[in-house]
Order: structure tokens, then C-alpha cells, then sequence
């Protein structure tokens, strides 16, 4: 793969294009309406949306706002969720799968009229959008899926063809979708937020609520927020040990690449019916269109070398569009409920002033903006028909029981199977800019050593619920196989659940 000259850091486009804002930390306790902790699109939105409604409302982020998966999205904004809505009438419905499709496409409504009402220029498109079946299994699946679009009154198409070297058998289509550039468009509404006398904290983290009369927020730094309203929108939920959310989601991760292509691209959204997923979109960076080349989905550390899943996805798309050069690389984290459909809605029954929204698969999106308009009519008391599908206290016995057993008995493997491990690796046997476990002064360690030939050691037992990390090549991460939790190679937080920095070792 040399030849495509991949990038060597994990990279994102999204951040570096546009010029974001930066906040202070929060230095005292402080009293309002709403806090909103999270800001990626869930939150930016939720705080946006609520102060135009005259309430105060404070945003405080662990890091930076817009870092994220936001950060690191490819920005699909589209109601068709790969193969979804026939499992869904199966499961919930004819009437909750309408709904569902409903809320999508008021969330791609909304970002059509704040774009034109805000003047932002954010390379807002409208794109047909595709998934395509390349085995007889899946074509079954696709039919089941356009039936289910008929049933529900989808607009939709079968066809026989895309514009790509492909053997696909079928696809289907739904045509007038969105793409965009996902932080042009949350700029603007983060800086009206704060022109409307909105209150942003960076590094500030949220680790516990008080329930109170009114809740108050304790940051990791001991400063309190008190409020009505609790926003949690930080991807996984900060609060999490009401409702247990780490035993009904698990982690995802993808991975992307931007490149420049010998062939035109012939415009569309595409993804694959089948595993390892592949999906493509074009995207205006540095002034010139390339295109993203997405997928090779894996629960969070449980993939191959992840550096692999960058090579898969070159050849990929040097076979379908000729690559000339490798841009950016950079992966994603999604979460996956058991039954694929976000919580958005009251945290638990006896915390009804504590919101959560999470969940999100692959189509946040649409999914983040969805969430923010049903807790934005929950704080006002006002009605909102999709409420009920998202509510996060629902259970169907069927897949979720399933689901719930297999989640948490995979979870259950890991925790053991760590403690097991026979480390045989010693630190200095790492050359520059390699990482792996090691065996450290008796004990399972992580190690990484920089181009400078710096070593950094830390303890790999997850500060979430002990774990142990595996080494993510690609990204020069450490990731759990549990719950998702994802750190740098010094120990310090880059997804939760884990609220804790790893201890660091000299």
C-alpha cells in the first residue's frame, strides 16, 4: 500500500477546515435552566434550539466541543439506515416504524431551513442515497426492505445498477437525501448560542448528579451546576449507573479515508447490504472534491491490527474509483443499542428531569437532531409524537432480550479472558512508534514508544469497570473490549464510559 502514500497519524478533515471557537473551563458553581454536557451535535443543537426559547442554558464539555465523534463523522444526514425498517415493523411495528422514518426526515428538514434562515455555507447537498446487495442473501434482505418502504409509505426504487465497477445484484434507492460539512454547520449555531447569552465550559468534565429539588451537576473538578434540566448529550451517557446503559449498547468502530480518485465521482451516497460494510460519498476538502471510502465496522477493540482495516479500505477504493492520493485517515465511534433504535427521552422513570440521548449507530446525523427537538418539547412540556419510539425505558422481549444476554455475555468473555493473557513482551523490545501489552515490573501493561524513542507505560486495566485494553495500531489508542472506553497512549480519556485517566507508569 505504500503507493497510496497513506497518511501515518490518524487525521480528520472535519476540525482543521474551519475556525472553531475556544472556551475557558468552568472556574465557579454556577446556577441556570438547562445544562447540556456534551458538545458534539446533540448538544450544540439541544442548546441552540432551547435558548432560543428564552431559557439559560450552560453547555460544558470534557474537552474540546466539536471533537468527537461529531468530529470525526462522514455526515450522512439521510433517513435510509442502511437495511432497518422491515426488522423494525417486525419488532415494533407498523406505526412506531413510521414514526421513526417521520423524525428523520424532520431532522433532514431542519438542517434545509436553519442553513437558509442562519446564511450557512456549509456544502449542504442533496444526494440520492443507496444500498446495494452483492449476494442472494442480501437481495432477499433489500426486497424485504422495499416492501417495507411501500408498507410505510417510503419513497423508494429498486434497480439492477450503480456507477461503479461493482458485481452488485440489486439496490435500492431513496432518493433526496443530505450531505454536508458537519461543522460548517454547527459553527454558526454554537456562536448564535453564544451571541444569545449562552454559557460554553471546555475541560470540564460531568461525573456525577445530585438529585436535589433541582439536580446539580459535580464536575471532576468539584464545581457544581445546579438547574431544572439535565442534558446529557456526551455519547455515552455520563450518568450512565441510572439505567444501566453500558449493559444495553455496545461500542463500533469505522474507519475512513479521504482520497483523491482517478474517476470522477459520479455523485450518490452508497453503502453495502452485507459485513464488512463499505460505503462511499464525495466531500469538498481543500477546495477540491474527493471522496470518503468508509467502513470495516468492528466492536470496539475486538478488530484485527487496525492498521489493516485502513488497507482493506484502500484497496477498496482503488478498485471501484482508482485512488491518486490518501488525504486523511481517521475512524469513528458509534454506539448500537439491542435494539437498534436510540434512547432519547427521560434518563430513567424516577429521574424525569435528567434527559439522555445515545445510541446512535452510524446516523447521528439525523439521529442527534431528532433528539434534540423530542428533549427540547419534554423541557417545555410540549407534545412530541415521536417521543414513544425512542423512549429509553421500552423493551421488547424480542430481539432485546437476545440481545441483552449477548451483549453482556461478550462483555463478561472479554473481562476474563483479559486477566488471562500470557505477556510474554518486554518495553524494550518496541521500536519507535510501536505499541502493544508488555510485561512491566510483574504485571500486564500498555507501552508505546514515539519517533523520538519516548516510552510511555501505562496500566491497561480499564478505569470503567477493570477490563483489560487492547492496543489499537491504527488510531495509537487504547480500547476496551467491554464497553467501548478508548484512551491515548499517556493514559488520558478519549471516548467514555471511563471518567478515570489510566495510571501512568515510569
Amino acid at each position: 500500500m505504500s503507493e497510496l502514500l497513506m497518511p501515518k497519524e490518524p487525521h480528520s478533515y472535519w476540525r482543521e477546515s474551519v475556525d472553531i471557537p475556544s472556551f475557558e473551563p468552568l472556574k465557579e458553581d454556577l446556577e441556570v435552566d438547562v445544562v447540556v454536557v456534551g458538545g458534539g451535535l446533540t448538544g450544540i443543537v439541544s442548546a441552540y434550539l432551547l435558548i432560543q426559547e428564552g431559557l439559560s442554558v450552560a453547555l460544558i464539555e470534557a474537552s474540546r466541543v466539536l471533537n468527537g465523534t461529531t468530529g470525526h463523522t462522514t455526515a450522512k444526514i439521510t433517513a435510509q439506515h442502511q437495511l432497518f425498517y422491515h426488522e423494525m415493523i417486525q419488532h415494533m411495528g407498523k406505526t412506531k416504524a413510521r414514526l421513526y422514518y417521520e423524525a428523520n426526515k424532520k431532522a433532514m428538514d431542519f438542517y434545509q431551513e436553519t442553513a437558509k434562515k442562519l446564511n450557512i455555507d456549509c456544502d449542504l447537498s442533496v444526494q440520492d442515497a443507496y444500498v446495494y446487495a452483492t449476494t442472494d442473501t442480501s437481495v432477499t434482505k433489500l426486497e424485504k426492505e422495499y416492501e417495507a418502504y411501500t408498507t410505510l409509505g417510503i419513497p423508494g426504487e429498486l434497480v439492477d445498477q450503480i456507477p461503479f465497477p461493482l458485481k452488485i445484484k440489486r439496490a435500492l434507492v431513496m432518493k433526496n437525501q443530505l450531505q454536508c460539512h458537519p461543522l460548517k454547520f454547527l459553527v454558526p449555531l454554537l456562536n448564535d448560542f453564544v451571541k444569545k447569552g449562552g454559557k460554553v465550559y471546555e475541560g470540564t468534565m460531568a461525573v456525577d448528579v445530585e438529585k436535589n429539588k433541582k439536580p446539580t451537576v459535580i464536575t471532576r473538578d468539584g464545581r457544581r451546576l445546579t438547574c431544572q434540566w439535565v442534558v446529557s448529550a456526551s455519547h455515552f451517557p455520563f450518568y450512565e449507573w441510572q439505567g444501566l446503559y453500558f449493559t444495553r449498547m455496545y461500542a463500533s468502530r469505522a474507519y475512513v479515508l479521504a482520497v483523491k480518485t482517478e474517476k470522477p465521482y459520479p455523485g450518490g451516497m452508497y453503502i453495502n447490504a452485507e459485513s464488512p460494510s463499505r460505503s462511499l460519498r464525495s466531500a469538498k476538502i481543500d477546495g477540491e472534491e474527493m471522496v470518503l471510502v468508509v467502513g470495516e465496522d468492528h466492536k470496539t477493540g475486538q478488530g484485527l491490527d487496525t492498521s489493516i482495516h485502513y488497507e482493506k479500505l484502500a484497496q477498496f477504493g482503488e478498485k471501484v474509483l482508482g485512488i491518486k492520493e490518501i488525504k486523511y485517515k481517521w475512524s469513528a465511534q458509534d454506539l448500537f443499542t439491542i435494539d437498534k433504535v436510540p434512547y432519547i427521552g427521560e434518563i430513567t422513570q424516577s429521574y424525569p428531569n435528567i434527559l439522555v440521548a445515545t445510541g446512535y449507530k452510524k446516523w447521528g446525523m439525523t439521529s442527534g437532531v431528532v433528539a434534540a427537538h423530542i428533549m427540547k418539547d419534554i423541557i417545555l412540556d410540549r407534545d412530541n409524537p415521536y417521543r414513544k419510539v425512542f423512549a429509553p425505558n421500552r423493551f421488547y422481549a424480542d430481539p432485546s432480550l437476545k440481545e441483552f444476554l449477548l451483549l453482556n455475555g461478550d462483555a463478561a468473555k472479554h473481562l476474563i479472558q483479559g486477566k488471562l493473557d500470557v505477556i510474554d513482551r518486554s518495553p524494550e523490545e518496541l521500536g519507535p512508534s510501536e505499541g502493544g501489552v508488555v510485561l512491566y515490573k510483574g504485571g500486564r501493561r500498555g507501552a508505546f514508544r514515539d519517533e523520538d524513542g519516548k516510552l510511555y507505560i501505562v496500566d491497561t486495566t480499564c478505569t470503567h469497570m477493570g477490563c483489560e485494553l487492547e492496543w489499537n495500531s491504527g488510531d495509537r489508542s487504547w480500547d476496551c473490549p467491554c464497553h467501548g472506553s478508548r484512551f491515548n497512549y499517556k493514559g488520558e480519556i478519549l471516548e467514555g464510559p471511563a471518567e478515570k485517566p489510566l495510571k501512568r507508569l515510569e
